[in-house]
């Protein structure tokens, strides 16, 4: 298994126009998928992490976590993250964790889960990447597609965003960000976790009071 450096790619139904466009709270939203896409994609080299380091205190549950994402940016180096990424989701054979849906939600890869989110890709219009090995149900790749359902980056019906998230990425994401914040190979990826586990948690919150 190799790094998600280059996640999907879109197939001529991509939206370059949307009726409605997202409002500022949906961009913002749109902006914290794809921070953790990226983050459980690939390592962050030097300038994500000066970016990240730069990133200011903020309140609540989910500031808190950003505030210790920064710090944890600002004391670690690109070299040794890329170290630690390797151990977490790579390894020697495999990685401490497996980010994937079918793995959490059946004890194995390849599994009906991973059919399902190829189903709904399939009706999104999103093809899968010739050069990327990874299975669709990587979580970086569900967090990309959330992001683009958030941004309107896609031609979607209206709910559709609340129901891939109840399908895709509820039933496990968050599972999996709390195993990342106790890692034992994690180090800055620990604050990644602990950001994951916030964010999803309010995601959950807010979907279930629009239901």
């Amino acid at each position: 298994m190799g790094s998600v450096a280059s996640v999907m790619a879109l197939s001529g139904d991509e939206v370059s126009g949307f009726v409605g466009a997202p409002d500022e709270i949906d961009l913002l939203r749109a902006q914290q998928y794809d921070l953790l896409a990226v983050l459980l994609g690939r390592a962050p080299g030097p300038d994500l992490l000066a970016a990240l380091s730069g990133l200011k205190d903020g309140e609540g549950a989910l500031g808190r976590q950003v505030t210790a994402l920064a710090q944890a940016a600002a004391e670690s180096d690109a070299t040794a993250i890329e170290r630690e990424f390797f151990a977490l989701f790579i390894g020697v054979g495999r990685g401490e964790l497996l980010p994937y849906a079918s793995y959490y939600l059946t004890g194995f890869l390849n599994e009906r889960p991973l059919a399902r989110v190829r189903e709904d890709f399939a009706a999104l219009g999103i093809e899968r990447d010739a050069a990327m090995s990874e299975p669709e149900d990587h979580l970086a790749i569900l967090l990309e597609v959330m992001a683009g359902l958030a941004a309107g980056r896609f031609e979607a019906e209206a709910g559709l965003q609340v129901r891939f998230f109840a399908r895709h990425i509820e039933p496990w994401a968050g599972r999996f960000f709390a195993d990342l914040e106790t890692a034992k190979a994690g180090r800055f990826y620990r604050a990644v976790g602990g950001l994951g586990r916030a964010f999803i948690e309010i995601e959950a919150e807010a979907f279930a009071m629009e239901g």
